[in-house]
């Protein structure tokens, strides 16, 4: 039990990868389309590429989205629509007439009893509200059938046959001609303006059930083909009919094959492939990005984003499929290159866009595009500390997405009039959802501890805390940090590594020196030497713990794990020579390792430039007459020199590079010593 304990504590990093690659296969497993894939792929307007194609099994022909949603728009145009009937209202509406008649009824000023005038109202009224009364409009035409709703009966009508409010006053006009009792007009038509109640209305739901109805009932297929028929030949292109016929083919077979039969085959086919894509992640942050594969923090936040795409991507494809541009998937290589850099972010942008190649619709239209505009993201989002920078890539992303579907519809359908242009609405969803980088970035350092050359900007500010306490504290360090992070800053620009990381590490790989200034050199006011007092041996261990101090006070002001990298390696394990050499003249011997820094060595560009930068500006301090020449050959030893020790050979930095490092601090401290070429006499 003790072993296997022993055993587990051992390999609990590969252990808890393994977890990940397996959790993370059955996560993108579950969420995969439960059909398999049609072993053809074609595009429409592109000729068919393989053999005469003969229909495996009889199926039937979809209509296509286009041809249903006409058929749908017809049902909708030509239902019938339902008007509910009240009939009630009429008595009512008598009734009232009746009552305002007798009230407004005077002998003296008509001609026509009221009695006849009672009878033609309540006739007309009858008559009228018999096919019934509306007030509500409708763009129906006069002779447009519908159905009128009484009780349990329902009646058929022309929509013309309804009595609207508005022509009261013309049948008013009609009844008292016919009858010729013009005097009472207008006594009838402002009593029956005042009474008229509409009696039918449009019954909204029971005309909606029923376009639905018919709309369900609406036949999907439009023919059949029988088993053996030929579907499409080589070389014929895939439009029209044909494009029709293998969509409706390739939805049958997918269809077909995922049955309870096949699942178990299915899924291994799913899993190998899935695991597949993980393993060539591993595989690669293995052999190029150690530093990434060694930390389970790096991995896990790698893994999740590529959950959190394909997550997000299924999502949308369950409301519709058309929004499936909207998903930001370029946010993916921007924030990878922000915390890591841009070899990660593009191979596990292309990694993610093949599994996301399982779930979307028209996947190679959508791979391309996706393919695209990654790599636009990687080639162009440079300094995302920089606000501008960001919504400059966005633009240029969204571009390329309106581009890249322009030329895939032109090429499928040979015009631009059925060009759908909210599709180019989704493009700039996408460009806007990109935006969300800058607070997901925040949101990441806070969860997974990471840190981004955003925060390393807010880092560099030299008025914070830290830095004011080093300038109070050690003002002759702060000032050889500033002139360190001058020569990194500029040596890492001349090489393409990352500068703002070496710039603020610089500024900060000396702070351990806060807590004893006086015993560094750049920190002592007069000619009085505190190590004149100290044996060698403490001196050196004095120098040395500046290290290991300015490990403890980065920890505590929780400065990023990055940073701290470059406080751990700046001298490697490299000797305090000045106190081995003192040791060895009072004592005849030294034991090396008493002097020696505990390291580790620069393991990057970025480390191993500031181990170089900080070499030569501390020792440039030590020349009494300097030259260009004289600088030159003393750049060259002091780098020389560590290369020899060994000290860069876990650096990710080559020959070239080092050669160019050194003419950038050569000219540099030329500049800081104000000299010129000298020139023969």
């Amino acid at each position: 039990m003790k072993n296997l304990f022993s055993l587990f504590a051992k390999n609990q990093s590969l252990i808890y990868k393994v977890f990940l690659f397996i959790v993370s296969t059955l996560l993108i497993i579950y969420f995969l389309p439960k059909g398999g894939q049609f072993k053809y792929n074609f595009q429409k307007g592109k000729p068919w590429q393989y053999e005469n194609l003969y229909a495996p099994f009889s199926f039937t022909i979809k209509k296509n989205e286009d041809t249903l949603k006409k058929e749908r728009e017809e049902i909708r145009a030509n239902a019938i629509p339902y008007f509910e009937y009240d009939s009630e209202v009429e008595a009512s509406v008598i009734e009232n007439f009746n009552n305002n008649l007798e009230v407004k009824y005077i002998d003296s000023l008509f001609k026509t009893p009221e009695k006849t005038v009672e009878r033609l109202a309540n006739v007309f009224i009858s008559d009228v509200y018999k096919n019934g009364v509306t007030d509500e409009i409708h763009n129906y035409d006069n002779d447009r059938l519908i159905y009128l709703k009484k009780g349990n009966e329902i009646e058929e009508r022309n929509y013309s046959q309804l009595f609207k409010k508005e022509n009261l006053n013309k049948k008013v006009r009609e009844l008292v001609e016919k009858n010729k009792v013009e005097d009472v007009q207008v006594l009838l038509y402002n009593i029956l303006n005042e009474v008229f109640e509409p009696n039918v209305k449009l019954n909204s739901k029971l005309t909606e059930a029923s376009i639905d109805a018919e709309i369900k009932a609406l036949n999907p297929n439009r023919g059949i083909i029988e088993k053996g028929g030929r579907i499409i030949a080589k070389g014929e292109v895939v439009e029209g009919d044909k494009f029709q016929i293998l969509e409706s083919l390739k939805a049958e077979f997918q269809s077909q094959i995922w049955s309870k039969n096949n699942y178990l085959w299915l899924l291994v086919g799913y899993s190998l492939l899935v695991s597949l894509v993980f393993l060539m992640l591993f595989l690669f942050l293995k052999n190029y990005r150690p530093y990434i594969y060694n930390n389970n923090t790096k991995v896990t936040f790698i893994f999740f984003n590529i959950f959190l795409m394909v997550f997000l991507t299924t999502l949308v494809l369950k409301v519709h499929s058309d929004y499936v541009y909207v998903v930001p998937i370029c946010i993916l290589p921007l924030i990878l290159k922000a915390f890591f850099d841009p070899r990660v972010g593009l191979f596990v942008h292309v990694l993610t866009i093949l599994l996301l190649g399982f779930i979307v619709p028209n996947s190679f239209e959508y791979m391309f595009l996706q393919f695209i505009a990654g790599i636009v993201t990687i080639l162009t989002v440079s300094e995302l500390y920089k606000r501008a920078n960001l919504f400059i890539s966005v633009g240029q992303i969204t571009l390329i997405y309106i581009l890249g579907y322009f030329a895939f519809f032109v090429i499928q359908e040979g015009n631009i009039q059925t060009l759908q242009w909210e599709n180019f609405g989704y493009f700039i969803l996408c460009g806007l959802a990109t935006l969300f980088a800058h607070p997901l970035i925040y949101f990441y350092e806070k969860i997974f501890g990471l840190v981004s050359d955003v925060s390393l900007l807010e880092l560099s500010d030299t008025n914070s805390k830290l830095l004011k306490e080093l300038s109070n504290k050690a003002p002759g360090t702060f000032h050889h940090s500033l002139n360190v992070a001058n020569l990194a800053e500029a040596s890492a620009n001349e090489i393409g590594a990352n500068s703002m990381l070496v710039r603020v590490g610089a500024l900060y790989h000396d702070i351990g020196k806060m807590l004893n200034p006086t015993m560094f050199t750049e920190n002592q006011a007069n000619s009085i030497n505190s190590h004149n007092e100290l044996d060698p041996k403490e001196s050196a261990q004095i120098i040395i713990d500046h290290v290991i101090k300015g490990i403890e006070i980065a920890r505590k002001n929780n400065l990023p794990d990055r940073v701290i990298d470059f406080i751990r390696t700046h001298h490697g394990t490299s000797l305090v020579y000045y106190f081995y050499k003192k040791e060895r003249e009072q004592q005849g011997s030294a034991n090396k390792e008493d002097f020696i820094y505990p390291g580790p060595i620069p393991f990057s560009k970025e480390t191993a430039i500031l181990m170089m930068a900080d070499s030569v500006e501390a020792a440039s301090k030590s020349l009494k007459e300097p030259s260009s020449t004289i600088i030159d050959e003393f750049v060259e030893k002091i780098i020389n020199n560590q290369m020899a020790q060994g000290q860069f050979l876990n650096a990710n930095i080559t020959f070239k590079e080092i050669e160019m490092i050194k003419k950038v601090l050569k000219k540099k401290l030329n500049n800081i010593y104000h000299l010129r070429v000298e020139y023969p006499e």
